[in-house]
């Protein structure tokens, strides 16, 4: 027997007892908006699970434990992205996790998948029984009961934190002397709060999720640590994961466009709202390197004339590759740039970054 439907008419915790009683196997699906989830059950027990929400990335829940750093995990992406490896076990067989460690963040990483569920006022849902996930590298045991249990005492706390801050919009401020503080992530939130960081920051610099960096900061605020600088009303749920996937399609479009400002401006909204998304980092650089680019090809006037600035033995000194040679070889101090691009056997926007090397490095000049 399947079971699906929309979480207004079955909650979280009946579906969840469902599959635990009956003991059914199979995978959960669960879509809101394009945020997209799935939980894999083995005879009614939780072993995996999957999200498209880049807050309950494995990445980013390995680094929040400080299990790895951002360096070894952007490593790790980039080989995940040539070779389609699930991370975990990138990490594992190159060394940077032993099986215990793994075990601890596949653990926090489906529970925070099911917790953040029960914070959905509605969503599509669908049992599909006998389906599951080919590749799973290590299995994790999830307590269901536990879950709705927890996952309840989520729902309360999240409605007296709203209560009091209103949203993830709303910024803190240090209420006086914070001496004493011994734990580490009370220390940076208090940092992140004197420099008047929302809490929708704080999450993204804590690597936490919304609820776990709201619940840090209601607590120092309830201790009297912090108190509200500016209270942002709740607006409309917006869906991090369009959001995100909408930077990417602009600035990807500004990019091919040549348009590096609003491309560079697009990444850097993305890194806002996920902080290790390797496709805006990777992107990001490429907008530094074609913006970069765009300046040194304005910088060669077409209309000028390029001069050899060096003699003979030096020249012969200094190395050049096929194509800079090539150039070389057509400057003779009557032809200018415009001309000598018509000869080139190469896009002229390369030839033109041809002639701003050659410039730099004191080869030639324009005249």
């Amino acid at each position: 027997m399947s079971l699906s439907g929309n979480l207004r008419t079955m909650a979280l915790p009946e579906i969840l007892q469902w599959i635990s009683m009956g003991r059914k196997t199979g995978t959960l699906v669960l879509e809101r908006g394009e945020v997209r989830k799935q939980i894999s059950f083995e005879n009614g027990l939780a072993f995996t699970s999957w999200s498209n929400d880049p807050r309950e990335y494995m990445g980013r829940i390995l680094v929040r434990m400080r299990l790895i750093s951002e360096e070894q995990l952007f490593r790790a992406l980039l080989e995940q992205e040539q070779t389609g490896a699930p991370l975990g076990r990138i990490l594992r067989d190159g060394g940077a996790l032993d099986e215990t460690a793994l075990v601890r963040a596949l653990t926090a990483k489906a529970e925070e998948t099911v917790y953040d569920l029960f914070l959905w006022p509605d969503g599509q849902f669908a049992l599909r029984e006998g389906e599951l996930p080919a590749d799973v590298p290590v299995r994790i045991t999830l307590d269901v009961t536990h879950a709705v249990f927890e996952g309840a005492r989520r729902v309360d706390e999240w409605e007296r934190i709203r209560s009091v801050f209103g949203s993830m919009d709303t910024t803190l401020r240090l209420r006086g002397a914070a001496a004493g503080i011994g734990d580490p992530r009370e220390r940076q939130a208090l940092g992140l709060c004197a420099r008047g960081q929302s809490l929708s920051r704080m999450a993204l610099e804590l690597y936490a999720s919304e609820f776990e960096a709201a619940a840090l900061v209601f607590d120092l605020h309830e201790r009297g640590l912090v108190e509200i600088a500016q209270r942002v009303e709740a607006g409309p749920a917006l869906d991090v994961v369009a959001r995100i996937r909408s930077g990417l399609d602009a600035a990807a479009a500004h990019a091919a466009a040549g348009r590096w400002e609003p491309a560079l401006a697009a990444y850097e909204q993305v890194l806002q709202l996920d902080h290790l998304n390797q496709h805006a980092k990777k992107g990001l650089i490429a907008a530094i390197e074609g913006r970069s680019r765009q300046r040194l090809v304005k910088a060669v006037p077409l209309d000028k004339v390029p001069v050899m600035v060096v003699d003979f033995a030096t020249l012969t000194r200094e190395k050049f590759d096929p194509q800079e040679g090539f150039v070389l070889s057509r400057v003779n101090g009557q032809w200018d740039v415009r001309s000598i691009l018509k000869l080139c056997p190469m896009p002229e926007e390369d030839a033109i970054l041809i002639f701003a090397r050659l410039l730099e490095r004191k080869v030639i000049e324009l005249r």
